[in-house]
């Protein structure tokens, strides 16, 4: 990880909550010259430590309500098993994220659906497809509590 001093890691801050503020309005927040802030956020970006700028919807909004957490338990742990599961899974567009975990379940997933039917479709057409899988327990979150995209800095 490259070195990052305080000024940086309240650019980071700032930028993790909104990643649409201007330069200027971002230098005036951490007391810098336009042209030094605009400095330190290209060199945030070419080494890495700020990997991109997204937009972040609601996922009601646009039809994907249901929040489903999958424990997934291998068959093996070869690495050509675990290579397998992990292309196939990567293809499936209503996975969010894969986990590789250590515990009872060797993956975790965090998958979205319109509702429990197209969950069930999910599961159908391509979870129950996955290679290797052993055993697979669904979860639905009820209600979200909290989230944020934002790390510690």
């Amino acid at each position: 990880m490259s070195e990052i001093d305080a000024i940086d890691r309240r650019i980071l801050s700032l930028l993790q909550r909104d990643g649409r503020i201007s330069n200027a309005d971002l230098a005036a927040k951490v007391n810098l010259s336009a042209s030094a802030c605009h400095r330190r956020v290209r060199r945030l970006e070419e080494t890495g430590i700020i990997r991109d700028y997204v937009a972040l919807l609601d996922r009601r909004q646009v039809g994907r309500p249901t929040m489903v957490f999958v424990e997934i338990t291998l068959s093996g742990q070869a690495d050509e098993v675990l290579d397998a599961f992990e292309r196939a899974v990567h293809e499936i567009p209503d996975v969010l994220e894969c986990h590789l975990m250590s515990g009872a379940a060797d993956y975790l997933l965090k998958v979205v659906a319109s509702d429990t039917e197209d969950f069930a479709r999910i599961h159908r057409q391509h979870l129950a497809k996955l290679p290797g899988v052993a055993q697979m327990h669904s979860s639905f979150a009820l209600r979200t509590v909290f989230r944020t995209t934002a790390l510690p800095v």
